[in-house]
């Protein structure tokens, strides 16, 4: 499975994204707009926002979704067992952590800008048969909505009393539109190919991994395949020591029409259910 490694300055650069999106579900993007310096504060931040048990005074609720979600909160698609990690939600309008500078709301804003940019790369690449299918371009999507995610996540390092069927993240697959995948800290992602078998993610601290979600592949009747994905317990060359994440994930407005099964707020609400994240 070739997943492109493609560079930011590149002038073909939105052919060698889109290809690899068709191809594979995901592709890795290099010197990129988003300072590192930036990104690795964030990840400073929120490291002493979860070593602190602070995430307590946040307590997501049901009706918003928004702030702490604690280690149990979540199982995959189809899984009875829960994923091992505790992360936190970000929404501009929601709960934002008193103890946090600004940083992760200038990294949020720099990583919707950089993903605009993206989605019309893909529009442009997109054969005019696919993009018929658009009830509005790809970036337009996005504007304005109220479920655009940052996620921050903590996979805290195994304990030994864990369920054996458990990891830190289960395979499955994103529901939103597409994802923007700051580089996690440690190694762990991993998708799976179409002969079964999975496949290692390099992603170099100052990388971002873009994958399709649900919802691109819905709206392109399977033309962009929305790519299962797994984040494997620490193992051979992986240390048992914390590893963090921070995916946002872009989801269009509510009343965006996928395809004739679906909107975007039906969409969402229906697999929120699965994953036990709503009632």
């Amino acid at each position: 499975m070739n997943v492109r490694i493609v560079d930011y300055r590149d002038k073909n650069n939105s052919h060698h994204f889109t290809r690899s999106l068709r191809e594979t579900g995901f592709a890795v993007l290099k010197n990129h707009c988003i300072n590192i310096t930036l990104i690795n504060k964030v990840y400073n931040e929120w490291r002493i926002f979860f070593e602190s048990g602070l995430g307590k005074r946040y307590l997501f609720t049901q009706k918003n979704q928004d702030g702490y979600f604690p280690i149990g909160s979540e199982n995959a698609k189809d899984s009875s067992v829960s994923d091992i990690k505790e992360f936190y939600h970000y929404y501009p309008w929601g709960r934002y952590p008193d103890e946090l500078s600004d940083a992760t709301k200038l990294l949020y804003k720099q990583l919707l800008e950089l993903t605009s940019e993206l989605l019309t790369w893909v529009q442009k690449e997109t054969p005019e048969k696919i993009k018929s299918k658009f009830s509005t371009p790809l970036s337009q999507m996005i504007v304005g909505s109220k479920t655009n995610l940052l996620r921050i996540i903590h996979y805290p390092p195994l304990k030994g009393d864990e369920d054996p069927r458990a990891i830190r993240g289960a395979a499955h697959e994103d529901i939103n539109l597409i994802t923007l995948l700051v580089a996690g800290t440690k190694p762990g992602l991993q998708i799976k190919k179409l002969d079964g078998k999975w496949y290692d993610i390099t992603c170099d601290p100052g990388c971002i991994a873009i994958n399709t979600g649900d919802m691109l592949q819905e709206l392109s009747d399977g033309y962009f395949p929305s790519t299962t994905h797994r984040v494997v317990n620490p193992k051979n060359n992986i240390e048992n020591t914390s590893r963090y994440s921070m995916p946002l994930f872009l989801h269009p407005k509510d009343e965006i029409v996928l395809s004739s099964r679906y909107t975007a707020r039906q969409y969402l609400d229906k697999r929120l259910k699965e994953i036990g994240l709503k009632k």
